[in-house]
């Protein structure tokens, strides 16, 4: 027997007594996922789907990485930790592959960005109905943004696999054309008005970069088209709901999974012909230590991580008073006002500056799904970014911005829980410094994630394979690091 195969019996026999599971296999596994985010659990199923047995090893004391909820304010509320509006995992080959009985629950809006003055973009399921609020840029938008919804899933396809053929070559190569584009640079060609401009900046600033940074467009081009698509819905119950889908389909198949169990080194690890590592690269090279080639590690050591967030939940005693009354049917609202705001805002934090007026993301998830808080109570979520590592407390800053197009908000608020970059970082280690990101998503680390590869989910360690988002496709709720990765290792027998 090897050294680590001593070493995980001795393991093994450890988590069965805490475990409390006799049943526990003592013939090994064809396969050793660690951490069970979006991707890790993709890959996990797709494994275990094809026939491999699968052990599934995550650090923390609950499955689901990013997908998690709790009570994060006041018995009876239910706070997504991170993750919580979801349009990608409504469309992805990854999900669509497992077929899982997710419960997902749409808001009557997907989207609504407020402007000063009390009126509101209001981007609604149908294209048409968004053109036709947004007057003079309607034209615009169904070019930009309808055009691209049109495409479906063939070009979200392509978009979420971008280093293989793509379904929609025709669609792909417009999108490419426009979505390379930085957003500032997009927004003015495209559109006259500012509610047009200020649309697409506040789907932009979801890549958490400098708006005048190329392929910024295609960020928001992207978020606004899936609104159209596919809503912006978030799962009944909480995102926890979807990671435990995931994990008991996974039981079902004859995975096995263990949570609390923090993996430091590859050497402590079962042996297996496949090990899925749902990590960034910089746990990666940790757990690795000098197994790796010199010149891989070297790149591997050159990854760079994005801005940070400051997280905040609110406990409310009912619906936030927006001016526009409109806004309080919108499941995900962007607040920063007009694309130069946005964008000065989004450009200060690329420069490791503070905004006073910070871009927020918000989402209102009782206005979709009312069983998170009791009768008549509203729970809301909201982050602004930060500088990587930030430990500046920016709750006034973020709650100015809802005041400013909610005047009175504060005044519903019943409890308040804030997150700050090291608190994100200790729940999930992928978000080094708060990056949710799990790395910095920029042209060339976009293009070379985390390293320029054919294959960048495949290490030069034999079957070992990398499956977060610090893999192509990137950032998102969409499982489909996991899902690559799991079929290259199902290719290599």
């Amino acid at each position: 027997m090897t050294t680590a195969g001593r070493e995980w019996k001795g393991e093994r026999e450890r988590l069965r007594r805490r475990e409390g599971d006799a049943n526990m296999r003592a013939d090994g596994f064809d396969a050793v996922v660690v951490g069970s985010g979006p991707n890790g659990l993709a890959g996990a199923l797709t494994l275990a789907g094809a026939g491999r047995r699968v052990l599934l090893l995550e650090a923390a004391e609950r499955f689901g990485g990013g997908l998690r909820s709790e009570e994060l304010t006041l018995p009876g509320f239910t706070h997504d930790v991170c993750a919580t509006a979801l349009p990608m995992a409504a469309v992805s080959a990854a999900f669509r592959s497992l077929a899982l009985p997710v419960d997902f629950a749409h808001a009557p809006l997907p989207v609504a960005h407020p402007l000063d003055g009390g009126s509101a973009v209001l981007v609604h399921r149908d294209p048409a109905q968004t053109a036709a609020g947004l007057g003079r840029d309607g034209r615009a938008w169904q070019a930009v943004i309808g055009a691209t919804a049109r495409a479906g899933d063939p070009l979200v396809d392509t978009l979420l696999a971008p280093l293989g053929l793509p379904r929609a070559p025709l669609a792909a190569a417009r999108f490419g054309v426009l979505g390379a584009q930085p957003a500032t640079v997009l927004a003015r060609l495209a559109f006259r008005t500012v509610p047009g401009r200020a649309a697409l900046a506040g789907m932009a600033a979801h890549s958490m970069l400098d708006l005048r940074s190329p392929i910024t467009a295609g960020f928001g081009m992207t978020l606004a088209a899936l609104a159209h698509h596919a809503g912006w819905p978030v799962v009944r119950g909480g995102s926890q709901r979807l990671a435990d889908l995931m994990v008991d389909r996974l039981r079902e198949l004859g995975g096995e999974t263990v949570a609390g169990h923090r993996v430091t080194s590859l050497a402590g690890l079962p042996p297996a012909r496949t090990v899925l590592l749902d990590v960034t690269p910089r746990q990666f090279l940790a757990m690795a230590g000098d197994r790796l080639p010199p010149r891989y590690a070297r790149r591997l050591a050159r990854y760079r991580y994005g801005p940070g967030v400051f997280k905040l939940d609110w406990a409310l005693d009912g619906p936030v008073p927006w001016k526009d009354p409109a806004v309080g049917r919108a499941g995900t609202v962007h607040l920063g006002g007009t694309l130069e705001e946005i964008a000065l805002s989004e450009a200060q934090v690329a420069r490791g500056v503070h905004p006073a007026r910070p871009y927020v993301l918000l989402v209102q998830p009782c206005v979709a799904d009312p069983s998170r808080a009791p009768e008549g109570r509203h729970t809301l979520w909201a982050y602004c970014h930060v500088p990587n590592g930030s430990a500046v407390d920016m709750t006034a800053a973020i709650e100015d911005q809802i005041e400013r197009f909610a005047p009175g908000f504060r005044d519903r608020v019943l409890a308040r829980h804030a997150l700050d970059c090291a608190a994100m970082q200790e729940r999930n280690a992928n978000y080094v410094g708060g990056d949710i990101g799990a790395g910095l998503a920029d042209v060339r680390q976009f293009a070379g994630r985390p390293v320029y590869s054919a294959r960048p989910w495949r290490t030069p360690l034999p079957g070992v394979y990398l499956c977060s988002a610090a893999t192509p496709p990137g950032p998102g709720v969409h499982g489909m690091g996991g899902y690559q990765a799991a079929r290259l290792a199902l290719r290599a027998g």
